[in-house]
């Protein structure tokens, strides 16, 4: 018979392990289920199904023709079973690179493809993520947003090496899409460029620069987003305007006033993308429907 004492603290050891450990989770049915998140819990993790996923289509976005384009043609390839290359998309926030991703999901899921979100810092976990799906017959796509690094993170080392294949590469069903507001995904300074040189009258970039160039280079697709100019701007304002005013029934009167509220908004804002356009033309439709209609929909059953 053990001692009471020593029963205590095994119970209590048992209990600390117990919190460590992962949840059972059930094996996702892909077959139903697009999308998943990678869940860190101690130190491992589990892919947890995404029930519904937000309800954006290629058609949605606008002012980003060509980008949809490039993104868009890559994934095709990649779901017949072609050549197709892992993707950096880059630019300044809110010009739609995340929600690309997304839409792509709604219009291709019926044949095939699956995104699985992860979070920059959980990268290193890659194998065990692959591990999971390597056998699966659907296409892959591991998508971290907003990534960024410091040089010597494990992330950015798992990163590097998966996309090199030099050490661990992921199998033929898995692409890695990436969206940074960072062209090289890492910190640009000053001091970096110091220790460039003049070779046969070309220069040549310094260690630092080289080795933040080495990750973003072994993307084989780079895919810029910049700002819109403002007649871009008010361009897809003017799309997203007649869009939710057809939704509601409505046809849009486009008038200077409509005009020179949307370019205050941008200017109030700071920024002109496809964003801050859809949050005008958000606010100027309901405001609209509201003025026409005081009590919309309240009260129905």
């Amino acid at each position: 018979m053990l001692d009471p004492e020593l029963t205590v603290q095994l119970r209590r050891v048992l209990t600390s392990l117990e919190q460590l450990l992962p949840k059972p989770v059930a094996r996702i049915d892909w077959d139903v289920c697009h999308a998943a998140n990678w869940r860190r819990h101690s130190f491992t993790g589990f892919l947890e199904p995404v029930p519904s996923v937000e309800d954006i289509h290629l058609d949605d976005l606008l002012g980003i023709d060509k980008q949809k384009q490039t993104v868009e043609e890559n994934t095709r390839q990649f779901l017949a079973g072609y050549p197709a290359n892992n993707i950096l998309l880059w630019g300044t926030r809110g010009t739609g690179k995340s929600s690309l991703v997304r839409a792509l999901l709604q219009n291709y899921a019926p044949r095939g493809l699956r995104v699985i979100q992860v979070d920059k810092d959980d990268l290193v976990h890659l194998p065990d993520i692959v591990d999971e799906i390597k056998e699966k017959p659907y296409k892959f796509i591991i998508f971290s947003d907003d990534a960024s690094f410091e040089i010597g993170e494990s992330s950015y080392k798992m990163l590097k090496s998966a996309l090199d294949g030099s050490v661990y590469a992921p199998p033929e069903n898995v692409l890695i899409y990436v969206t940074s507001n960072r062209r090289h995904l890492l910190p640009e300074y000053e001091t970096d460029n110091r220790g460039a040189m003049l070779v046969n009258n070309e220069i040549h970039h310094g260690e630092a620069v080289e080795e933040k160039i080495s990750l973003s280079g072994r993307f084989g697709l780079w895919v810029a987003f910049h700002p819109f100019t403002q007649d871009q701007y008010v361009e897809v304002v003017r799309q997203w305007l007649d869009k939710l005013f057809a939704r509601n029934g409505k046809e849009l009167q486009w008038t200077k006033e409509v005009q020179d509220a949307a370019i205050l908004w941008s200017q109030k804002k700071g920024d002109r993308s496809g964003r801050i356009a859809f949050q005008f033309a958000s606010h100027w439709v309901g405001r609209s429907l509201l003025a026409d209609n005081p009590n919309g929909d309240v009260g129905k059953r």
